[in-house]
């Protein structure tokens, strides 16, 4: 079955005409607009596509992986409007319709807005920029997330606390300014963990994997930086945040966390601004 819209793997024939086309499981044909295969793909292996409806409707395939898939919200840029809409650069050759209709107000070239991806009647792909009834505020199943399980974020608003972070293009939640350690862009995509589900079923969240579970790599990782700097390194749980997550790249409390676990372990010792090797 074919996706339209979605990545699909397609198998590539052994036989080839002028043009080239890729098999679904049922060997349905899909032209395929590049003008040649990747290097690394041969007849009979199997490839990862993009499949869309071009202007004729008719489905087609590239290896060109756009930005974003249908039910997935991206970061887009506005290249060009006309009479039908907006157009955005999504990784294609061919750009990305945002009619009118779905436009949340006056959009000007080089201008980038959160957009959803869907399919229309035609099943052709366009965006639309009225995101929210697709992003809920509230988790409606108390079970659906886990503290500290992984999520895809997108970076959306800076507020007060924080970001605003779309998860998994289903829900917003938020990342606290004062547990970030490293600049945030609007559209960014990053990997991130449930920090908790609130009371009022809001999502906190964290871009450091919460817990313990983080500890033994990061304490084999101070042990190795501290034998490559002669048994000693000017930091210590004294230091300030941003130093720390410039050095390790993980907030304070979880390097605090691992030095603590070695100090037990009396595999160093800890000093005002500095850490040796026991």
């Amino acid at each position: 079955m074919i996706n339209i819209g979605k990545i699909n793997t397609l198998k590539v024939p052994k036989q080839q005409g002028a043009a080239l086309y890729l098999e679904d499981s049922a060997s349905r044909k899909i032209l395929l607009l590049d003008k040649k295969l990747p290097a690394s793909c041969q007849p009979g292996d199997s490839l990862d596509v993009f499949v869309y409806v071009d202007s004729e409707g008719h489905p087609v395939a590239t290896a060109q992986l756009p930005l974003a898939q249908v039910d997935e919200i991206a970061w887009l840029k506005v290249v060009s409007i006309n009479y039908y809409g907006a157009f955005l650069d999504w990784g294609l050759a061919k750009n990305l319709l945002l009619p009118f209709g779905e436009q949340l107000g006056e959009m000007a070239v080089g201008e980038a807005h959160l957009v959803r991806l869907f399919l229309d009647d035609k099943e052709r792909v366009a965006a639309t920029a009225k995101i929210d009834k697709f992003v809920a505020d509230e988790v409606a199943d108390a079970d659906e997330f886990h503290s500290g399980q992984q999520v895809s974020l997108l970076i959306a608003d800076k507020t007060e606390l924080g970001f605003k972070a779309i998860v998994n293009n289903s829900y917003w939640g938020l990342l606290y300014q004062n547990e970030l350690f490293q600049p945030l862009e609007k559209g960014q995509k990053r990997i991130g963990y449930i920090k908790q589900i609130r009371e009022d079923k809001k999502i906190d969240l964290t871009l450091n994997q919460p817990g313990y579970e983080k500890i033994d790599p990061l304490a084999e990782q101070i042990l190795a930086k501290l034998k490559a700097n002669g048994g000693v390194l000017q930091i210590s749980d004294k230091s300030p945040p941003e130093a720390i997550y410039g050095t390790f790249g993980v907030s304070k409390k979880a390097f605090k966390q691992a030095i603590g676990a070695l100090y037990k372990q009396q595999l160093i010792s800890i000093e005002k601004n500095a850490i040796h090797l026991a």
